[in-house]
């Protein structure tokens, strides 16, 4: 048993479990405190008079009512955002380049994925669909989102940037720029070619849409029953089993060593006998195939999807990776948690703590300027940057 638990396989499952764990937890109770802090501190404000006006009840227990339920999408929201920061933090640990067009690869990731369950749907399949075979076509549209971003991924390294990967920085850049554009409008012609829709919207099958009641908490006096919905627990099971599984490739694997290698090194790690080329295509392909599994999980718990649905995710995941430390597969974690976490109780507090001077809108921009508070002061991210030492 002592063995068993000492190996590396099974140090590299658990471990990136205890890191989220941790990371959970502590962004939870940190966000929670400050929050419980300015309820206590408004009271008696403006805003606890409206709130006792139109609502019966004060600022402290509307706080504390709907923090559980908060918490609760802070934490979907976070595993999704960590999902997509992983693509940019793979990219960057190998070749310090940013790929502006991974958005688009969540976004095609996302179509692929409902576009094969709303075939299911018009074969009748999903109508017919028990509770086991539900969660099998969710998991066959996850794969083909998966693939399709993926393979879509090691096709963009091969014509847009193994061509450029001499050149200087900026010139990669606007290329990655530009393919997130071609493939806005590629998604765009397809959809309005096949379907001559703008937009689609994830089919309705299965349990996904029900409440699962965890437990009842007596709060302000009154019972707060605090409940998840099935597909929000599937986006958090199914995130948490693809982070553990890219941390044990990354760490506990040849291919893991021989991304370490060409991270740290290309050129030795050409003369050493590894295929650069091929290394960096497979990391294009994990990274993709991460972002389209995200865009399935995004469009199950969102619905509608269109071809610009990546851009704004894309955007903060990329702010995550940027807050918990470019290139550190655990900072894009963290970043991940903590960018999802302050999403969620802007949209929730923000409105009440002003009145509804500020709504749930300017929670994006709650996010940004916290992102940039904390690279501000500590440049390499909340974990520090890791380029040329891990992927």
């Amino acid at each position: 048993m002592r063995k068993i638990l000492g190996s590396e396989a099974l140090r590299e499952i658990l471990l990136p479990l205890g890191r989220m764990a941790v990371f959970v937890v502590g962004a939870g109770a940190l966000f929670s405190a400050v929050m419980i802090v300015l309820a206590f501190l408004s009271q008696g404000s403006g805003a606890d008079k409206l709130l006792q006006n139109t609502q019966q009840i004060g600022i402290v227990g509307y706080t504390l009512q709907s923090l559980p339920q908060v918490l609760i999408d802070g934490v979907t929201l976070g595993f999704v955002y960590a999902a997509i920061a992983l693509g940019y933090t793979m990219v960057y640990g190998v070749l310090e380049f940013i790929n502006f067009a991974h958005s688009e690869i969540f976004a095609i990731g996302a179509f692929v994925g409902v576009e094969f369950l709303i075939s299911m749907k018009h074969l009748g399949v999903l109508a017919a669909a028990g509770p086991i075979s539900s969660y099998l076509y969710l998991i066959l549209a996850l794969i083909a989102g998966m693939l399709a971003s993926g393979f879509m991924a090691m096709f963009m390294e091969r014509t847009a940037y193994r061509p450029l990967r001499d050149s200087p920085r900026l010139v990669p850049l606007i290329s990655a720029i530009g393919v997130s554009f071609a493939l806005q409008d590629i998604i765009r012609l397809v959809e309005s070619l096949t379907t001559g829709q703008f937009y689609r919207v994830m089919p309705t099958f299965g349990d996904f849409e029900n409440r699962i009641p965890l437990f009842t908490l007596p709060i302000a006096g009154s019972p707060v029953a605090v409940n998840i919905q099935v597909k929000s627990l599937i986006v958090i099971v199914a995130a948490v089993l693809m982070l553990v599984l890219l941390n044990f490739i990354v760490n506990a694997t040849k291919m893991g060593k021989a991304i370490r290698s060409v991270a740290q090194d290309r050129t030795t790690a050409a003369l050493m006998g590894i295929g650069v080329n091929g290394i960096i295509a497979f990391t294009f392909f994990l990274g993709g195939a991460l972002g389209g599994a995200a865009g399935v999980l995004y469009a199950l718990k969102f619905t509608r999807i269109d071809p610009f649905v990546g851009f704004m995710p894309g955007m903060k995941a990329f702010a995550a990776a940027v807050l918990g430390g470019i290139g550190n597969l655990t900072g894009a974690l963290l970043g991940g948690i903590i960018l999802g976490m302050l999403e969620s109780f802007a949209g929730a507090y923000l409105g009440v703590f002003t009145m509804g001077n500020f709504g749930s809108e300017y929670k994006d921009m709650v996010a940004f300027l916290v992102m940039i508070i904390v690279i501000i002061f500590r440049p390499s991210g909340l974990l520090g940057e890791q380029v040329g030492h891990k992927a």
